[in-house]
């Protein structure tokens, strides 16, 4: 180690003078792609090309003083914005419904039946927060990365289209019943002859509590998204949350956050727009894990398990569906 080291020092300004050279670090040395444990001089590489289409001037010597060298390709290295434009997008940047504001790229899964990947996020990231029958979204509807808030628009910015959500319901629904709204019609009639500045209106209460927050969009091509979770890495399987179990998530607007289940099996009462609460039944609630934006973020134990889709929450809380419910009610799988 002594050696690369002190090759290191003396070399390191040098390399980086070299065509396609974006780095240089210490490492060991890999063969076919096996770690040989040997120690070595790293030199990165925005793209690791054939000796035969290099001059002689601009090849990594085999040995620098006494230590080995490696070459590592990496790309163009670039500052990795959670609400800037990227392809491929990653889990935990900036995405939305072109008629939303923004919130977060949740994971790549795939299609039950036919594998395909898809993007997961909650149902007021990607179909604003609709139940199907109210106009806010609709299937095929344009998916922006970053989402709108972000300057994402739909000429420039789609990376995907909504495949399918789940529904959403407020407590309270405004009545299509026809004979509920003729009744409606008539009382009004006779309100008008003594208060001429009274309506009144019938509402419905809704019986079956929502249970997820959650949606899927295609992606636009093959290779659009990456199944890479910003900062977090790949999602090694499903996990149920427990209470003191530690948890982390990768959002649009906070990043990396860390925090403990609190309470699970939740029923709670969420604001979902303005004038509008919706129950949510089977959640599970963490301390703070999330600012405005975070919503659809995966939340994972230490382990990168997953165990829910963020949705909801405050300053002093956070809430999450369980990804067992998603995933079945979705019919997606990681």
């Amino acid at each position: 180690m002594y050696q690369v080291e002190k090759a290191f020092d003396r070399y390191r300004q040098e390399l980086m003078e070299f065509p396609g050279v974006v780095g240089v670090g210490i490492g060991n040395k890999l063969v076919r792609g096996q770690d040989t444990r040997r120690p070595a001089l790293v030199v990165l590489v925005k793209e690791k090309l054939p000796l035969s289409s290099l001059k002689r001037g601009e090849r990594i010597p085999r040995v620098l003083g006494k230590a080995e060298t490696d070459v590592l390709e990496v790309g163009e290295l670039r500052l990795l914005g959670r609400t800037d434009y990227q392809r491929p997008a990653q889990p935990g940047m900036s995405i939305g419904h072109y008629r939303i504001t923004a919130g977060t790229l949740g994971a790549v899964v795939k299609d039950r039946q036919t594998q395909e990947p898809l993007i997961l996020s909650n149902n007021h990231v990607l179909a604003n927060i609709t139940n199907g029958h109210d106009g806010r979204a609709a299937i095929g509807d344009p998916i922006l990365q970053p989402g709108p808030y972000d300057g994402g628009n739909r000429d420039n910015h789609v990376i995907g289209y909504l495949e399918r959500f789940i529904p959403l319901y407020p407590e309270v629904e405004e009545v299509t019943c026809d004979k509920a709204l003729r009744l409606e019609r008539i009382l009004n009639a006779f309100l008008q002859l003594w208060r001429t500045d009274y309506r009144l209106t019938f509402q419905k209460l809704r019986a079956t509590p929502n249970r997820v927050d959650a949606a899927v969009a295609r992606p636009v091509k093959q290779g659009a998204v990456v199944p890479e979770i910003l900062e977090l890495g790949l999602v090694r399987g499903v996990r149920e949350p427990q209470v003191g179990m530690e948890v982390v998530k990768s959002g649009r607007s906070s990043g990396v956050t860390r925090s403990k289940v609190q309470v699970i099996q939740a029923t709670v009462r969420v604001f979902l727009d303005e004038g509008l609460k919706g129950i949510f039944e089977d959640q599970f609630i963490t301390g703070p894990l999330a600012k405005p934006g975070d919503s659809g973020s995966l939340v994972l134990d230490k382990e990168n398990y997953a165990v829910g889709l963020l949705f909801a929450g405050s300053d002093k809380t956070s809430v999450s569906n369980r990804i067992s419910n998603v995933l079945e009610t979705l019919q997606v799988e990681f």
